[in-house]
């Protein structure tokens, strides 16, 4: 299958020596490894939520970043076919030595723009109502945060994703 190439956003910078590329099947496991590690939350269901089909159908709007130590960053997403001119970011992550460099954002703008090329309008993310960090690198990305409930102070979706997985959801205008 031939793969869209990346193009940066002008404003954008990659750290140096890494290189952006398109997922293969073949990356999952190393992917799927890295998640209960970078989250810091060994022994987690969270890689059970990105299973291989998202490798599989997606690989062509999502993104891989790897530099000389290996898997660097990655961003899962799609457009949604039943909202066309929706897009979603399912997994996003950055090995934790790369974080505060604007690796996530450059993968954000990346995918914002790549999805507005397409004629989307809007982006949606979800995260889970401990990771406050998350909730603050979204709200700086310009995404409105929503929910039913409030949980500890963090308005969530009650039961979002199954019974006691409450998820705050985002969404983003392009």
């Amino acid at each position: 299958m031939l793969q869209p190439p990346i193009e940066l956003p002008a404003d954008a910078a990659l750290p140096p020596g890494l290189a952006l590329r398109r997922p293969l099947v073949a990356d999952h496991p190393a992917v799927v490894d890295a998640i209960p590690e970078w989250w810091g939350m060994p022994g987690t269901p969270l890689p059970l939520l990105l299973p291989p089909l998202f490798f599989q159908h997606f690989s062509d709007t999502s993104l891989l970043g790897e530099d000389a130590a290996g898997l660097a960053a990655f961003l899962i997403g799609f457009r949604s076919h039943a909202q066309p001119g929706v897009a979603y970011v399912h997994f996003v992550g950055v090995r934790p030595d790369l974080r505060g460099h604007g690796l996530a954002r450059t993968l954000y703008e990346v995918f914002f723009a790549e999805s507005r090329a397409a004629g989307c309008h809007r982006v949606d993310a979800i995260t889970g109502v401990p990771n406050r960090r998350s909730q603050a690198f979204h709200a700086s990305l310009g995404f409105a945060a929503s929910g039913d409930t409030d949980f500890d102070g963090v308005r969530a979706w009650r039961d979002y994703d199954g019974p006691g997985e409450h998820r705050v959801a985002f969404s983003k205008e392009l």
